[in-house]
């Protein structure tokens, strides 16, 4: 527990700055750093199950894909930021089936190369791909705000399911998958998110004021009051965002029972692996990216 805390004390405040402050290559650079590390993990746990990866070959589709990131949304306005990101998104996706097969046939074992190519492509998608969205809510209009309010609405969610779940928690919800996971926990962790994420964008205006005062954000980051949304799609907006949040982490579970292991890495102490730590934001970030995208194409 006290390594788990110490860890989230370090992190926590490095995140923060990274979101409010970095220039958005650095941040594109620090997550695609991430993203790398936690499909390397990734790529270790489908070895159990008989797989021989690409890994190499991963690496440097996924880098690729982020140098592509940097580059989509260096001096672009908000909306063609976010279509270049799509077109870049659906041409990845589309080309990496292609090359990791295309490299697979360079196997002597020929067996192993569709399955190896699978588990890269399902790495990419899995893990590359939501990362890069988590940056592009950035370049949404009052990116910093929405950012931060995706990692309170998914922290907060994780926070209370943990303690209340250990504390009150007696149905199991899914005990072959994640023994320590219960209804309680989930439940408490939906109003959790609900709550904290409420909160954050309806007092978002006087935070984007207090941030800009301070030199946190520029104006461009910040939520004023013509761009503040209403009260019931936020409340909406954060209880699906915790319910794919939660989905992440169950799929990780699933993933790493299906392997035998525990944690996918032993990298940040207290927490497990990168993987471990990324997990419920690779399918929440996309829910908050898709509602931006669709707000701002409005």
């Amino acid at each position: 527990m006290i390594k788990r805390i110490a860890t989230a004390l370090v992190l926590i405040p490095l995140v923060l700055l990274l979101v409010l402050k970095a220039p958005l290559y650095v941040l594109t650079l620090f997550a695609g750093a991430v993203a790398l590390l936690a499909i390397a993990e990734f790529l270790k746990l489908v070895t159990p199950y008989g797989v021989q990866p690409l890994t190499w070959t991963t690496y440097a589709f996924g880098a690729l894909f982020f140098v592509y990131v940097i580059f989509a949304s260096s001096n672009r306005t908000p909306e063609d930021a976010t279509t270049a990101m799509l077109y870049g998104i659906a041409i990845a996706a589309a080309l990496a089936p292609f090359v990791f097969l295309t490299i697979g046939m360079r196997r002597i074992d020929l067996k192993t190369s569709y399955p190896a190519a699978a588990a890269s492509a399902f790495a990419f998608a899995y893990v590359a791909i939501p990362m890069a969205l988590l940056v592009e809510i950035r370049e949404l209009p009052a990116g910093a705000i929405w950012t931060i309010y995706t990692l309170l609405a998914v922290w907060s969610g994780d926070i209370f399911a943990y303690f209340i779940g250990k504390a009150v928690g007696r149905h199991r919800m899914s005990p072959e998958i994640s023994p320590k996971k219960t209804w309680e926990g989930a439940v408490t962790s939906i109003a959790a998110s609900m709550i904290i994420g409420t909160l954050w964008m309806q007092h978002a205006t006087a935070i984007s004021t207090a941030l800009l005062q301070v030199g946190l954000i520029d104006r461009a980051g910040g939520m004023w009051g013509q761009e503040q949304p209403q009260l019931w799609p936020i409340i909406l907006l954060s209880a699906i965002v915790n319910i794919a949040a939660q989905l992440g982490d169950l799929v990780e579970s699933l993933i790493k029972r299906g392997a035998g292991v525990k944690d996918s890495g032993t990298i940040l102490p207290g927490h497990g692996g990168m993987l471990d730590r990324i997990d419920a934001m690779l399918f929440a970030a996309p829910v908050v990216w898709a509602y931006g995208a669709w707000r701002l194409m409005q």
